[in-house]
């Protein structure tokens, strides 16, 4: 998927709306520094295109589209239209009938019945999800997209990092300049990590200011919000990332390399930064972290794996009987899921995990 494919597939889709510029376009996207930006891109690119009655919101704490609580969500908006936006891509249907576009860079499990997938997934280098926005955006607002290229900056420095192989990050440094994108960045992040896990806030900026500077810079109840949970964030992670690792060799030959759990217990979503940074340790093994507090009832794990392992591949193959059909989403080396504890407790095992990473029944 390139610009132009990208851009072709978002105006087609815009044509089959019910009521053209007039009709109830709903964005459901991620509340991280990729589905922020990209929800954030698309819905100001539609407004200066014409299209005045569009909404957007973030997903919140441990939500995904296909959830019926996020249903009768969306059915009490009435949309008529949706954009749903780095959540992953499934084959069940999240409002049957309703014109529906999915812009995604993860591992897809399939496509709802009817909808649209604009996907960049099986491309290399992929495009992130707000890369992918830049791209819609600039085929119905080009002027406007170019007034907020920072924005697919943040995104691809979030999913990518700084070393991230796309022109539009090496002119979004030159022209905002890096340290501002990176410490946007790194605010943008920290809603959505929080107990709470709420990034409204976070997408509230975006949606009215113009530059990395000017959010970083202009006084605003945002802005203190979102050093709150930074704050938040960082005292959870102090004390996560003092919990030891675990090691697993059981499965060295299927995966192609040992697997490390590092079990944590907080409401907090640390669990995918536990994982990074472990993986500067062992370089060759997949880091799993491993959260027992997020979510009551559940674990809630994320791992990281050097390439070429594909842990995407690993964990479908795996995937107990009575999973949800997010198990295994995500990038080839950046995978993960969440299990009610009832079935976490015989994965962990047979993953060869020992009795620290059990969890009893009322956690």
């Amino acid at each position: 998927m390139d610009r132009e494919q990208a851009g072709t597939l978002f105006r087609q889709f815009l044509e089959t709306l019910p009521r053209g510029p007039a009709t109830h376009l709903h964005i459901l996207t991620d509340a991280d520094g990729d589905g922020l930006p990209a929800g954030a891109l698309l819905l100001r690119a539609l407004h200066v295109a014409g299209y005045s009655n569009v909404t957007v919101e973030t997903r919140g704490k441990f939500e995904n589209a296909w959830m019926p609580s996020v249903h009768e969500r969306l059915r009490r908006l009435a949309p008529e239209a949706l954009l749903i936006v780095d959540l992953g891509a499934r084959p069940d249907p999240i409002l049957p009938g309703v014109p529906t576009l999915l812009i995604d860079h993860h591992a897809p499990f399939g496509t709802p019945p009817g909808a649209v997938l604009l996907t960049s997934y099986g491309t290399e280098p992929t495009a992130t999800s707000g890369l992918l926005a830049l791209w819609c955006a600039q085929a119905i607002a080009p002027a406007l997209a170019n007034e907020l290229q920072w924005m697919a900056g943040i995104s691809l420095l979030s999913d990518l990092g700084d070393k991230a192989p796309f022109p539009e990050l090496a002119e979004s440094k030159k022209r905002f300049g890096v340290t501002a994108l990176k410490n946007l960045t790194s605010l943008l992040n920290a809603p959505r990590r929080t107990a709470v896990g709420d990034a409204s806030v976070a997408m509230n900026l975006l949606l009215r200011v113009d530059t990395p500077k000017q959010a970083l810079s202009q006084p605003s109840a945002e802005l203190d919000a979102l050093r709150a949970a930074k704050l938040e964030v960082n005292e959870a992670l102090a004390i996560a990332r003092k919990s030891p690792p675990r090691f697993s060799t059981r499965w060295r030959d299927e995966l192609g390399a040992d697997m490390i759990a590092v079990r944590i217990d907080t409401p907090c979503q640390v669990h995918p930064l536990v994982a990074q940074i472990w993986r500067p340790r062992f370089p060759k093994a997949v880091i799993f972290g491993v959260n027992v507090g997020f979510r009551p009832g559940y674990v809630h794990f994320a791992g990281r794996a050097p390439k070429p392992v594909n842990i995407v591949k690993f964990l479908r193959a795996h995937t107990p009987a009575g999973a949800d059909g997010t198990f295994g989403g995500g990038h080839d080396q950046a995978s993960g899921g969440a299990l009610p504890v009832a079935l976490w407790n015989p994965f962990a095992l047979e993953m060869g995990w020992g009795p620290e990473l059990q969890v009893n029944s009322d956690a």
